[in-house]
């Protein structure tokens, strides 16, 4: 006997449901149908995983801000750290009623270095290297005004004005009474310095793999002797150069090429080495890795002083991939040598003239009128010399 199996209709399956399950929608139904475009007010446990997810996401914002906050100050403890930080006022060094509109346009530097065979920066070392860093605060674009030596300036000593060298300035009150020298004499508005020492140039050089320099035939006596000095002064055993041309210096040599003083017109060429030197520095620097950087850091601002507080240090370096040095000169730009007492000098020819083209130079002044302090301090070089 065959068995029939009992088959629902089409109609009477999809109405069949179990209890687990919810019933299906369909044409006919009495129930009311759900939308499929409205959503379903959420449910608690929804909301509490929201805000979950919220609180964890500011959790994880705090913790980054944390660590930043910790690497930013491990820098800074890092970096300044090493600096040797000038605890002399600045703020109350000379500066002449200067009448330069433009002058406010631009931060001035002073920077200087020492013939130092210590860690010693202040007084007592003659500034080897003068150096006006003049830096557009728009532009970033920097000028370097290297100051001669030589130069037959005042200085306002404790023990009273002298007309003397600009060097002498350092050796006599250390950087304060040099820059205050500066301002008086070229009617600049300069309250910060950097000093380093020939070890901080040398030990910079060789940490950015050194420099390339051409160097002249006549120039090899003289840069061999520095070089022996400077192994001497600074340690190491830099070779000394068997021929000229473009070549690689390490340290020692680098800072041996910008001591050269009587090949190429004395220190008119001694101070354009110097400037050379600093372009190849700047630029090998600004390509260099955040290692090497450190390494500089860690090694050559134990050997560097400088009146900059660690903000000033801080807005400086955040720009320091933007600046770029567009121009050079020496400064006076007229000079006549001559001895005076055996003793030589540089007159400037006049310091008056001399001021207004450096102003011109370096901030962009047309018919700049020197203050009265500079005019008088210019005709008593005139009186005294009989040079103008």
């Amino acid at each position: 006997m065959s068995t029939r199996k009992n088959r629902m209709q089409p109609d009477q399956q999809s109405r069949h449901y179990d209890g687990n399950r919810a019933p299906q929608n369909y044409e006919g139904d009495d129930r009311v149908r759900r939308n499929p475009n409205t959503s379903r007010p959420p449910s608690k446990n929804k909301k509490r995983r929201k805000k979950r997810r919220r609180r964890m996401k500011f959790l994880l914002f705090l913790e980054i801000i944390v660590i930043l906050i910790g690497i930013l100050f491990g820098l800074y403890y890092f970096v300044f750290s090493k600096l040797q930080q000038d605890k002399i006022n600045m703020t109350d060094v000379v500066i002449n009623d200067i009448q330069d509109e433009n002058i406010s346009n631009y931060r001035n530097i002073a920077l200087f270095g020492v013939d130092s065979q210590t860690n010693d920066l202040g007084a007592g070392n003659r500034s080897d290297a003068m150096i006006v860093a003049s830096i557009n605060k728009k532009t970033k674009e920097v000028k370097l005004l290297s100051l001669y030596r030589d130069t037959y300036v005042n200085v306002d000593r404790t023990e009273g004005s002298e007309l003397t060298k600009l060097t002498h300035a350092y050796s006599f009150g250390g950087p304060k009474l040099a820059v205050s020298t500066i301002n008086q004499n070229l009617d600049l508005n300069i309250t910060d310095y950097v000093t380093v020492n020939f070890k901080a140039l040398a030990d910079t050089v060789d940490l950015l793999g050194g420099v390339d320099l051409d160097i002249q035939e006549a120039e090899l006596g003289n840069l061999n002797d520095y070089i022996g000095n400077m192994n001497k002064i600074n340690g190491g055993n830099s070779p000394k150069l068997t021929h000229g041309g473009l070549q690689t210096l390490d340290g020692n040599q680098a800072v041996a090429y910008c001591r050269i003083r009587y090949v190429g017109d004395g220190d008119f060429r001694r101070t354009e080495r110097q400037r050379t030197v600093i372009e190849q520095i700047v630029a090998k620097a600004k390509k260099t890795n955040p290692i090497t950087l450190s390494k500089i850091v860690k090694q050559v601002f134990p050997q560097t002083m400088t009146s900059l507080d660690s903000l000033d240090v801080l807005a400086l370096a955040k720009d320091v991939f933007g600046y770029e040095i567009v121009e050079t000169k020496g400064f006076p730009f007229h000079t006549t040598g001559t001895k005076l007492s055996g003793i030589y000098y540089g007159i400037p020819t006049t310091l008056e003239s001399n001021v207004i083209e450096a102003h011109n130079f370096l901030f962009g002044t047309e018919s700049y009128t020197p203050s009265d302090t500079v005019k008088n301090i210019s005709n008593q070089i005139i009186n005294y010399t009989g040079i103008q």
